[in-house]
């Protein structure tokens, strides 16, 4: 039994799946990579988020300790995002279910 932030999880998938699931959290990682973007570029790069709930998953994300948010002093407010260093260790396994999905794609076009 796994505890996490007050939850219990019976496997460590569950609570994989708890901390990076869904359809957004994974390209927000995926996009931020190794670079430093601001809310913008991001918005651009997932052009089918709202702006609300690209909101709610960079919190979620910054909250689990994936992403950093860096708010620069200044008029009008400029934030930039981040992966932490333990947001950059998704990369590889990230980098690996993308070349399942092409494997997997690649097998249904032979049928």
């Amino acid at each position: 039994m796994l505890k996490f932030k007050g939850n219990e999880y019976s496997c460590s998938m569950e609570l994989t799946l708890d901390i990076i699931g869904g359809k957004w959290k994974p390209l927000i990682i995926w996009h931020l990579g190794d670079k430093t973007l601001r809310f913008s570029d991001l918005k651009r790069t997932l052009p089918n988020i709202t702006q609300k709930m690209l909101t709610q998953q960079l919190r979620a994300l910054e909250e689990d300790q994936l992403v950093n948010r860096f708010v620069y002093a200044q008029v009008p407010p400029k934030v930039e995002y981040s992966l932490t260093e333990r947001g950059k260790t998704l990369l590889p396994v990230l980098s690996t279910l993308c070349e399942w999905a092409i494997g997997y794609s690649n097998s249904l076009d032979d049928n």
